[in-house]
């Protein structure tokens, strides 16, 4: 039964908004008007989702915290023995946000239609992404929905603290770095300049580092709004770049060169890699298949087209450790455990322990990169305000020889 959005005037003259299930938007407005409401505005759920492109539904969109939450409380329901038209219904109500609540019980009509949960899902693309609807449509043709859905309950989960750990990680220098720039810019600009003017007075040459100070207080003073607006107009300069995609792979064989990012990068696509392929392959994915909607999650375009070529060397006969191997960008642990993996037929359990090493081999190195930056910018910030106060300090020192 389909269902429509409705947004209709009470007696009172005020606007009320929601969802009804049924057949047609004639049935709706009659049911509105047995309940005294006068229909403004009805729209089908998924006619609108079409109309939007599948990627807004009214301004909203279903953001990672909330497919985490609904994935774990769907897995909980099915594995409690929930019917799956229950279970749908169940979340859409209880949900907090309306374009949530719109995108379940849209789902849930089509599953009340006969349409596989994997078909329903996939006419809200923005939603769910490739990974969830291939890993979803598999647990059905296999009979196991309920495991497949723990395990896509932990995976989501999983990824959205990963996410959060590591933007939590960089909250902190990011904001000491503000400050000191901040810091730094307010006494060149404010407080430098009053003080220097007693050094007129001087007869004589002042400190080198005084006149330093004076050329840069000058230069920020005089050229400080066109600085922000040439950093502004660079910044937009290289977003505008990297939308071209030689720019961008360019940008990111360059990040994978980097001393310390570029295994930071090949470290967390590696994990997003493995624990994808091993979610997929316990689930009844084929290989081939789960290989490229594997590769589909890696972020950095280099890694991901050596992906795609291994899937090619695959599907002629090449074991999935070598054509990975030849890429030279998978670390050779994670080749190892692949490799064991296809040798013992456990390849979604070494998969797993692959992502787990590289999980926390990148969280370790987050965390020194993280003590590393934090007394860095304690340093620097130091001594850029110890330059300050003493090519101040200096010239006053002097007076009595500079004094005419």
């Amino acid at each position: 039964m389909p269902a429509f959005e409705y947004v209709a005037l009470n007696t009172g003259g005020r606007e009320e908004k929601g969802i009804l299930e049924a057949d047609t938007a004639r049935q709706v407005r009659q049911l509105l008007r047995n309940s005294a409401l006068t229909p403004l505005e009805i729209n089908e759920v998924v006619q609108k989702q079409k109309k939007s492109d599948g990627a807004r539904l009214f301004g909203g969109s279903l953001n990672k915290a909330d497919l985490a939450l609904m994935t774990r409380q769907l897995a909980t329901l099915v594995s409690a023995g929930s019917p799956l038209e229950e279970a749908l219904g169940t979340i859409s109500r209880q949900s907090e946000h309306r374009s949530a609540r719109r995108i379940f019980s849209a789902i849930r009509s089509r599953v009340m239609e006969g349409h596989t949960l994997a078909s329903s899902l996939g006419q809200f693309p923005s939603a769910f992404p490739v990974l969830y609807r291939a890993t979803v449509g598999a647990g059905e043709q296999s009979g196991h929905l309920a495991q497949v859905l723990e395990r896509l309950a932990d995976y989501t989960e999983n990824s959205l603290l990963n996410q959060q750990k590591v933007s939590t990680a960089f909250i902190y220098p990011a904001l000491l770095a503000l400050v000191a720039v901040g810091i730094v810019i307010a006494l060149l600009k404010f407080v430098v300049p009053n003080v220097i003017s007693v050094f007129d007075t001087f007869d004589g040459d002042l400190p080198t580092l005084t006149q330093m100070l004076i050329a840069s207080s000058n230069f920020l003073e005089n050229h400080g709004i066109a600085l922000v607006v040439g950093i502004i107009g660079f910044i937009v300069f290289v977003r505008y770049l990297l939308k071209f995609p030689s720019w961008k792979r360019r940008s990111h064989r360059l990040m994978l060169k980097l001393p310390l990012v570029g295994r930071l990068v090949r470290g967390v696509n590696t994990e997003h890699f493995a624990r994808t392929l091993s979610i997929l392959a316990s689930s009844g994915v084929p290989i081939l298949d789960a290989l490229k909607i594997a590769g589909g999650v890696i972020t950095n375009i280099p890694m991901r087209e050596a992906v795609d070529e291994a899937t090619v060397k695959v599907r002629e006969g090449m074991a999935i450790n070598k054509a990975l191997q030849q890429s030279g960008y998978f670390p050779p642990m994670v080749i190892y455990l692949i490799a064991s993996g296809e040798g013992s037929g456990q390849l979604d359990q070494m998969l797993e322990r692959a992502a787990i090493q590289q999980e926390r081999e990148t969280q370790s190195r987050i965390t020194k990169m993280v003590g590393l930056l934090e007394p860095l910018l304690i340093l620097v910030m130091g001594g850029a305000v110890t330059a300050i106060v003493l090519a101040i300090m200096l010239p006053i020192l002097k007076m009595p020889q500079f004094i005419r």
